[in-house]
Order: C-alpha cells, then sequence, then structure tokens
C-alpha cells in the first residue's frame, strides 16, 4: 500500500522509461551506449526480463541521472558491492588454493549467494 513511509515501488521497465524520457534516447540508443542489442532492450521495456548487473552498472555510467541502485531497486535486486584488484587477487588465491572439487563447490556456493540478491517481486 503506498503511504508517505512506503512510497509506491518502481519497476524496471517504469525507471528504464523515465531514463528514456529524461535523456531523449531511444531503445536502440541505449542499446549502443552500453553495447546490448535493441532486442535486449525491448525485453527490458516489455518487462520479460530485467538486465543482469553488468547492464544494470553500464547502464547507470551511461546515465548518470540514474544510479546503480535505483536501477538495481527497480529490477529487485541489491547493488553489487565493489571489487578492488586487491580483493579480487585474495579471492583467487584462496582459489587456487582448493582442489577442482572444492573450486566447484565454492563456486556453486558463490552463485547462490549472488543469486540471494535477487527480491520476490
Amino acid at each position: 500500500m503506498e503511504t508517505e513511509d512506503n512510497p509506491p515501488v518502481e519497476d524496471f521497465a517504469q525507471a528504464l522509461a523515465a531514463l528514456k524520457a529524461e535523456y531523449q534516447v531511444s531503445d536502440s540508443e541505449i542499446a549502443r551506449r552500453i553495447n546490448v542489442s535493441p532486442a535486449t532492450v525491448n525485453t527490458w521495456v516489455h518487462r520479460k526480463r530485467v538486465p543482469r548487473d553488468e547492464a544494470i552498472a553500464r547502464l547507470a555510467q551511461a546515465f548518470p541521472k540514474y544510479s546503480a541502485k535505483r536501477l538495481s531497486d527497480a529490477a529487485g535486486r541489491k547493488v553489487p558491492g565493489p571489487l578492488s584488484p586487491d580483493r579480487e587477487e585474495r579471492l583467487l588465491e584462496v582459489m587456487r588454493g582448493l582442489t577442482e572439487d572444492q573450486q566447484e563447490s565454492f563456486e556453486i556456493q558463490m552463485r547462490a549467494v549472488r543469486d540471494s540478491n535477487r527480491s520476490n517481486r
């Protein structure tokens, strides 16, 4: 229910429509700027899919009035944290010390944690 403390939730198609209006861009122009196909943008416009985290980050970079947080919230996701080169190297160091079976298990666990960032809208 919409109240002052609980504003209406913007879905990704609505956020994208606002972005398109504010920047006066077409689906094709958005696609060109973030290196995806126009058909991909069309699936977002028609609520068939929401973009992956990487596409959301590229959208926020290409259209700075639309933050990664706003776009991620609209897509029903949490914003991924930054991955510094040091942290990436530490994670790779851990992976290198694991057996092949342990690496596969760890990857499955990491994917499950990442996928939990998607809300149940």
